[in-house]
């Protein structure tokens, strides 16, 4: 039976931003009608470094006096001689840093102000008239140069196998201290404030209704607007969700041993973590604490940069250590060099310093009971989180299995009248169960190993997975059921938990 939306629907939202026509076009009456001075304005933006800055850059590593080499064999002493020379000397004589700045310049970049700093962002938005407008937040040490690559799939999904219901409008939004955007001067811009800063530029840009996604940085910003819950925030998606109960981070930072009545995920979860806080928090540990000192190195060294974030690109991506086997050099070199062009290491890592004097961790449980939450894990993340702890941190939760999707339709829309389907795209994300009173929400659990071949993955999958989740909110009265119900022989494929 179909029921009438006791709401406006989001396609009647989302109607007039959609007016605003090709990919890429601002909606109206925002840039073109602010006046001139007036602190609101949207403001075109174009990336374009002084060849002088480059120049400079070549000259520095051309003089680098490189340290001897590490006495041992793996990684555990840090970035490997062998490894970071050659892609600093590569960086000094063969990386062109125009054809990343024109990467980036091939997407509506623009920069407003709020609250006295510069936001740049980029403005993509779908040809699609009823995309979804998502902000997505990068991460340390990341920009929006990680971002790129699920542009086009999510925007344009109908030209990447997916459907045009599929789309979203793309807000990417680069975080404080970071890159083109302005660097605060004072110490309040910890997350609580960025995410209120989100809000203000999703509605400066005419999205009443919006969603936010995000890893790292974004995981975290996403977490507190769903804490914040501001007006118009349909749910959020992370694949870095703050889950580690008081408790468990207490025995992990203490070096105890795993409780033996932990479940085998809650082990595994564990057993990742302990590695993190044993042997891979030092980064963080100086930006908590002494940015200004670890920056003098930072803004004066090419390599010191590129040895500091170099290994986290080995520690994070979901290569075994090897980055290169995911990414490109001219690829990991586009990152790098924005920072240094930008001169933003030392203000990036006060970003950390600024988000420690509110407490708290990237992992620490956090208690989101207004907002519907969607998660993903994929193998590649610092920990997988277990769905028994995420219950217990995100109050609007539904279990899923990897790699079916729920197609689920809210009454009264346009696919109401359609069975419930599955499958859909190849990188479809997630079938789960629609109930509660109002809202909708998910879980994802394993995706499984085969499934993420390239690190795009778990953007573009993350996204569009979630999709179906944010289609449900407000819902009235909750669809139930699940495509899995509907497709028994898709539920006998994939209920085994994937390894």
């Amino acid at each position: 039976m179909t029921t009438e939306f006791s709401h406006p629907t989001r396609r009647h939202l989302l109607a007039g931003a959609a007016a605003a026509g090709a990919v890429g076009a601002l909606v109206p009456g925002v840039a073109h009608a602010a006046a001139p001075g007036d602190a609101t304005a949207i403001r075109p933006f174009r990336i374009d470094v002084p060849q002088e800055a480059i120049d400079d850059l070549r000259r520095r590593i051309a003089l680098t006096r490189w340290p001897d080499k590490e006495t041992v064999n793996d990684r555990s002493q840090g970035v490997p001689l062998a490894r970071l020379k050659p892609l600093v000397e590569y960086w000094g004589a063969g990386y062109d840093w125009r054809k990343g700045e024109a990467k980036r310049n091939a997407l509506p970049q623009f920069v407003t102000t709020i609250d006295g700093l510069d936001i740049q962002f980029a403005h993509v938005r779908s040809k699609h008239p009823d995309a979804l407008p998502m902000i997505m937040t990068h991460g340390w040490p990341g920009s929006l140069f990680e971002l790129l690559k699920v542009v086009g799939p999510l925007t344009d999904p109908t030209a990447h196998g997916g459907r045009a219901e599929d789309a979203f409008h793309l807000v990417l939004p680069t975080y404080p201290h970071y890159g083109f955007s302005g660097r605060p001067t004072g110490t309040d811009w910890g997350p609580a404030h960025v995410a209120r800063a989100w809000d203000a530029l999703m509605h400066r840009l005419g999205y009443d209704r919006y969603v936010s996604q995000g890893g790292d940085w974004g995981a975290i910003i996403s977490e507190v607007m769903a804490v914040q819950a501001p007006k118009g925030l349909l749910g959020i998606h992370t694949n870095m969700p703050g889950t580690v109960p008081p408790d468990v981070l207490k025995l992990i930072r203490n070096r105890e041993p795993v409780p033996v009545q932990f479940s085998a995920e809650e082990k595994a979860a564990y057993a990742r973590l302990r590695y993190f806080y044993d042997e891979g928090f030092g980064y963080a540990a100086m930006m908590n604490t002494r940015p200004q000192t670890l920056g003098y190195g930072l803004a004066d060294s090419p390599s010191a940069m590129a040895a500091f974030y170099y290994e986290k690109f080995a520690e994070w991506s979901y290569s075994k250590g090897d980055p290169e086997t995911v990414f490109s050099r001219d690829e990991i070199l586009d990152a790098i060099s924005l920072y240094w062009l930008t001169n933003t290491g030392t203000s990036t890592s006060r970003s950390y310093w600024d988000a420690a004097q509110g407490g708290g961790g990237p992992f620490n449980a956090i208690e989101i009971s207004k907002v519907p939450v969607a998660v993903t894990v994929f193998p590649g993340e610092i920990y997988p989180a277990p769905k028994s702890w995420a219950e217990k941190s995100f109050h609007k939760l539904i279990t899923g299995r990897w790699p079916t999707r729920a197609a689920i339709s809210p009454p009264g829309s346009s696919r109401s009248s359609s069975p419930r389907r599955c499958g859909g795209l190849q990188d479809a994300a997630l079938t789960g169960r629609v109930g509660g009173a109002r809202t909708a929400h998910l879980f994802l659990e394993r995706a499984p190993a085969d499934t993420v071949p390239a690190p795009v993955l778990p953007y573009s999958t993350a996204a569009r997975g979630c999709l179906e989740l944010y289609r449900t909110v407000s819902v009235e009265p909750p669809v139930t059921g699940s495509c899995m119900e509907n497709r028994p022989e898709t539920h006998r494929r994939y209920m085994a938990t994937p390894s």
